[in-house]
């Protein structure tokens, strides 16, 4: 099985709900089965702090592109970058 990545922006009271709610959301749309390539593959994530002179969608490409390896496994956690106002930006790999 393959692998692919994702990028998407949550809302909620803290990391964790808006993580859920992420995560619901895409098994809803996406399904149960697995494989999805989606945030639904994913059961935890790990806190990155973005420099606050790049964009935090850039950051988040560029550590994709370079395999940072907190994010770099498609069973390992996804990304969180805070984007304040209780936003959360969740990325990586998943599998597909």
């Amino acid at each position: 099985m393959g692998g692919t990545t994702f990028m998407i922006e949550a809302s909620g009271e803290t990391a964790s709900k808006a993580f859920a709610s992420a995560v619901d959301n895409a098994r809803y749309e996406c399904g149960h089965g697995g494989y999805t390539g989606t945030i639904a593959e994913k059961d935890t994530f790990v806190f990155i702090n973005c420099p606050n002179d790049i964009n935090p969608v850039t950051y988040a490409d560029k550590l994709i592109d370079e395999g940072d390896r907190r994010i770099d496994d498609k069973w390992g956690p996804a990304g969180c970058i805070s984007l304040g106002g209780n936003r959360y930006l969740f990325f990586g790999w998943a599998s597909c």
